[in-house]
């Protein structure tokens, strides 16, 4: 197994619990003049996204199609930075011991779910409410008496519920996981990250029960980020998409939302394990064996996508009927094939056919210029659905029946171009995402220290013919 992905084999101050602490304290206290340069970059450009969000509320939040792309920038980030937690939470389920050096780098993703949930909040005012009859694919019709207790704005308040109850998962999934490295900070560090360890650590002494109690919550929090994330993707999936389209009746593709969202997380991590590699100064914790390991799941991920995508569109194209050709018409074959060809080929195709190769399976820069293909595919993707959602016309204009959409009139449709101000949005959105990571890492280390010395407890040199290998252990 290579060296860097078990712990540093060989770097002597490394390999014993207080070196391990030591070392990735220090790394966590540099600070560097590349950092601050990101942050002020990040910072600018967050700020042009603001400046394009006021642009483009000055041109009135009635016109639903001019909030596409604003739309498609929070689907992205939902499917990218919110999901990437995953990455930690999976293969810690699966006790692997090779996600050690990234589990702290994917939950601290979780943070940025803050800057999803303030973009998500003017979406509740550009989809309108049930009682101005928006069309809805709940079993229940606000116009009839016998629903009459039930909120007209039912389905926002959910999909804010949700929302807000992921946020604060992971921000606790991410609070449990650093307790012990608070305690470590507390106890080794000064200034005011001492002073904010402190008070984070709420009294960590590494007790038997305390440890019980770590154990227990990271398993029970990560099960419940996972469902509540899919919970997410299927009511933003229905409420903020599929029900703009009339006659768009897809019951997988909420799942296959959500779907989408592991290969992001996967994809998402890989590229963040590259520049921390690279540029943050964690080279000898982040190797080839977690590229390795990372880019064979995302490998598994990208067949699973043609999978989903598959079963939706020969359900649609086999059964013909007008509404199912309508949509098929909008969303694929029509205005938007460009952008579907981009997204089949990035997503699919060239995870497909590169990383059947070990050499380039096994390697770093192989499976990060395959994530960036993802990546863009998946940015792309999600363009594609909801500018086209966002750019049918509401009830009473041209084309609409409440519940169908002609084909005739979709043919007459054209893609919806960005303008400066989506542009602005979408830079400053994906900027304010990975502001608020930059920040994060300031404060939480980037890289596990307690798991990386529990991992000395599991591994063992041993002889074997005329070399000597590394053993290690499962826990449990």
């Amino acid at each position: 197994m290579d060296s860097h992905a078990v712990g540093h084999v060989g770097s002597g101050i490394q390999d014993t619990p207080r070196g391990v602490v030591r070392d990735l304290l220090e790394r966590h206290d540099r600070t560097t003049g590349l950092y601050w340069r990101a942050v002020a970059a990040f910072g600018l450009l967050t700020v042009l996204g603001i400046v394009g969000f006021v642009m483009r509320v000055l041109d009135g939040v009635d016109d639903r199609s001019l909030w596409g792309y604003y739309a498609a920038t929070f689907a992205f980030i939902l499917t990218t930075a919110q999901a990437a937690p995953m990455v930690a939470i999976a293969p810690r389920l699966a006790k692997a011991h090779w996600r050690r050096p990234i589990s702290r780098a994917a939950e601290m993703w979780s943070i940025t779910g803050i800057v999803g949930l303030l973009i998500f909040i003017p979406m509740l005012w550009i989809l309108p409410s049930l009682e101005d009859g928006r069309r809805t694919l709940w079993f229940f019709d606000p116009t009839d008496p016998d629903f009459a207790g039930v909120p007209v704005s039912s389905p926002h308040l959910w999909a804010t519920a949700a929302i807000l109850g992921l946020v604060a998962l992971g921000i606790a999934l991410l609070w449990v996981s650093s307790l012990p490295d608070f305690a470590a900070m507390r106890d080794n560090l000064t200034g005011w990250r001492q002073r904010w360890a402190s008070r984070l650590a709420l009294g960590w002494r590494g007790t038997s029960g305390q440890w019980n109690m770590l154990y227990h919550r990271l398993g029970i929090l990560g099960a419940l980020y996972f469902m509540m994330l899919v919970f997410v993707h299927f009511l933003i999936s229905v409420d903020f998409l599929m029900a703009l389209v009339p006659g768009w009746i897809d019951a997988l593709y909420p799942a296959t939302h959500a779907a989408n969202a592991l290969q992001a997380a996967a994809a998402t991590m890989l590229l963040t394990m590259f520049f921390l590699r690279q540029f943050g100064g964690y080279k000898d914790y982040i190797g080839l064996d977690q590229f390795w390991g990372l880019g064979k799941l995302m490998f598994a991920l990208s067949l699973l996508w043609f999978w989903f995508w598959f079963s939706s569109f020969i359900v649609l194209w086999y059964g013909k009927r007008p509404n199912e050709q309508a949509a098929l018409e909008l969303l694929m074959v029509g205005p938007y094939l460009p952008i579907f060809f981009v997204t089949f080929i990035t997503v699919f195709v060239v995870p497909l056919f590169t990383m059947i190769w070990n050499p380039l399976r096994k390697s770093i820069w192989g499976p990060t210029i395959i994530a960036a293909s993802v990546l863009i595919g998946t940015f792309f993707d999600r363009i594609r659905l909801y500018v086209a959602a966002y750019s049918v016309p509401g009830i009473g204009e041209p084309l609409i029946d409440k519940h169908e959409l002609e084909l005739e009139a979709v043919e007459k449709m054209n893609a919806v171009l960005p303008g400066l101000p989506d542009v602005f949005i979408i830079v400053g959105g994906i900027s304010a995402v990975i502001l608020a990571y930059l920040i994060a890492s300031r404060i939480i280390p980037l890289v596990n220290i307690w798991e990386q010395r529990e991992l000395l407890l599991y591994k063992v040199h041993k002889p074997f013919h005329k070399t000597e290998v590394l053993v290690l252990g499962k826990k449990d």
